[in-house]
């Protein structure tokens, strides 16, 4: 008797829910900033339907659009303890049903979480092909591309425990903050790794793992004080996404009508002399036929990015963001996006990617930039790539010989003009990531010009990060082979490897050069306040050798780039100021002490990073 009562109330439940398929964001917090939610409610005709709520929940608005299946409902939750309120749903003549809306504690001191900063070092990691602890999730039923380790582009079975299970290994290396490609739902039929194309914006791609999964990982590296960046896509979404099957509005992309592909110029943000065509193709074309380009001037669609964004932020126990395709996105509601999402947690960050090739348009989208202040511009981002170092990083390595604008000049150059930025700490600085070319393929598996490269971005102004891989020497030729050239798996992340580069004894000797090397000086690093906000003093490159300091008050740091095949001997006396008297100094890399009275000399293609005495 007791069964069948449980299985009448039940079915009674579930009838008075069964208008309604999904309701985004699925809860709220009370005690936010951002208190005024707009609830998203989808199911069949559900916009026939009168809402209402308790007198203790106001409703300030409800939105409904040319498409009956969606009603938006803003409701006013300041004040609101933590709680189940009632929506209520009816219609004359039809029975009404009500949908319990939940409102969590939220965790203490959470508004005040701090991001990542220039005290991190952040290692970038595509979960597809780190490591695979948990096979069983490799493919899904409900997902239509299935695991295929031997295809390049398809999906290898990478996940969520596979990257908990290897925590340690990361702390060791001296890495302090982890940024993983995007791990929401993506259906496309293939290439779906990548998970730039999402389906579903609210839930962790099943292959990858649950959302529970994903607050474990935070988790996880808040107990060993790492920090946990998502990469976030405002730009589109996947063509597979639920509701571009259903659009709310004909306009929540952008249409010409249906499909036309970007232009991919950026420029056109900015530029005087733009002519509207080309504008409209940067900023609403499509970043590809497969994924439909969001249009962030919808009031409905930017609220709904922003709530988004919080939501992952307050659920997951976030640090930090890293926006793709950042510059494609309508400027001004991007610009409302970002600032939303720092206003509610004023010590977050956000990097946006700004795939530019002069600092001055990188700037312009940099927090408070110079630049951007000319056309009255503030995007309020905190913090842009530092493409235009790695533009030099590429080159510059390979080249011996120093010209008027070659060698060790790029980097000089570049730095020349940190004029251009409002912050110079806070720009991401990198020798490759998943859309470039593995930087020891650009050197022909030199380690010797990898650890130049290595040596200034783990030295230099700003906040580096690390490709996963790169420090074992992997390579991937992507100009000759495409993108799964250079995202191949992490040996030893799979069971069955017949190498396991995680650990010491299962690296190559020459695996463990590179990463010996890596580790010694991320971890000399992570220690040393004066490579995270020193201020960068440089001298311009002659025969080949850049020379710079770190220094602040009570530190500094001398760091000797030479790019010349041949040993060179420095007059320190040319160095006096950044010297400021100091007569030695312990090399880093080699542990040994060198006198600075006189001259110093540098092993051809070698580096020194002197902490002074």
């Amino acid at each position: 008797m007791k069964k069948l009562i449980f299985s009448f109330l039940f079915l009674i439940s579930l009838s008075l829910t069964a208008q309604i398929e999904k309701v985004e964001p699925p809860f709220w917090w009370s005690d936010m900033n951002l208190s005024e939610v707009q609830l998203m409610f989808y199911g069949k005709n559900i916009a026939e339907y009168t809402v209402s709520a308790p007198k203790e929940m106001v409703i300030s608005n409800v939105n409904k659009t040319e498409n009956p299946n969606y009603v938006f409902v803003t409701v006013q939750t300041e004040g609101l303890p933590p709680g189940s309120y009632d929506i209520r749903f009816s219609k004359k003549g039809k029975k009404g049903f009500s949908y319990s809306y939940e409102l969590k504690e939220r965790d203490p001191n959470s508004a005040l979480r701090e991001g990542f900063d220039a005290s991190d070092a952040i290692y970038l990691i595509m979960p597809d092909r780190f490591a695979n602890a948990n096979p069983s999730n490799d493919s899904h039923p409900d997902l239509q591309e299935k695991a295929d380790r031997s295809n390049p582009g398809g999906r290898h079975g990478g996940d969520i425990e596979g990257i908990i299970e290897n925590l340690d290994y990361l702390e060791d290396l001296g890495i302090t903050a982890i940024w993983t490609t995007p791990l929401l739902e993506d259906d496309d039929p293939a290439y779906s790794y990548h998970t730039y194309a999402q389906s579903d914006v609210y839930k962790v791609d099943p292959r990858f793992g649950t959302n529970e999964d994903y607050r474990r990982l935070a988790i996880e590296m808040e107990k060993r004080d790492m920090d946990l960046i998502m990469d976030y896509v405002t730009n589109h979404w996947g063509a597979e996404h639920w509701m571009i099957k259903d659009l709310p509005t004909y306009d929540w992309i952008h249409q010409f009508p249906g499909y036309k592909n970007s232009n991919y110029r950026m420029t056109t943000q900015f530029d005087p002399h733009r002519s509207g065509i080309d504008t409209e193709l940067n900023e609403d074309g499509w970043f590809t036929s497969t994924m439909p380009d969001l249009n962030q001037s919808n009031p409905l669609v930017l609220n709904y990015l922003t709530q988004n964004a919080i939501w992952w932020i307050e659920y997951a126990g976030l640090d930090g963001f890293r926006v793709d395709t950042y510059s494609y996105n309508d400027k001004d509601g991007i610009s409302k996006w970002t600032k939303a999402v720092m206003d509610e947690y004023p010590n977050f960050n956000i990097v946006g990617e700004v795939w530019m090739h002069d600092q001055a348009q990188i700037s312009y989208w940099q927090k408070d930039s110079p630049v951007g202040a000319i056309q009255s511009f503030n995007s309020h981002l905190p913090s842009v790539m530092d493409f235009t170092l790695h533009d030099a990083i590429m080159s510059m390595f390979n080249e011996d010989d120093m010209g008027w604008d070659r060698g060790m000049v790029r980097a000089y150059d570049n730095f020349a003009n940190d004029f251009l930025y409002e912050d110079i700490y806070n720009l991401l600085v990198f020798s490759g990531n998943h859309d470039t070319n593995r930087i020891n393929e650009q050197y022909d598996g030199d380690v010797d010009k990898y650890k130049l490269a290595m040596t200034l971005v783990l030295t230099t102004r700003g906040i580096p990060q690390l490709y996963y891989g790169d420090e074992i020497g992997m390579r991937g030729d992507k100009p000759a082979k495409g993108d799964g050239d250079i995202r191949r798996d992490f040996p030893g992340g799979w069971e069955g490897d017949s190498q396991n580069a995680f650990n010491e004894a299962g690296r190559t000797q020459q695996q463990n050069e590179y990463h010996s090397f890596t580790k010694k000086l991320l971890n000399y690093r992570k220690n040393n306040e004066v490579l995270h906000t020193g201020k960068l003093l440089q001298y311009i490159p002659e025969n080949n050798v850049y020379v710079y300091f770190r220094y602040n008050a009570n530190d500094r740091v001398m760091v000797v780039i030479n790019n010349n095949p041949e040993d060179q001997n420095l007059d320190l006396e040319r160095f006096a100021e950044g010297l400021a008297e100091s007569t030695s100094g312990k090399d880093v890399i080699s542990g040994e002490q060198v006198s600075l009275s006189d001259s110093l000399e540098v092993s051809g293609k070698s580096s020194m990073v002197l902490e002074l005495n």
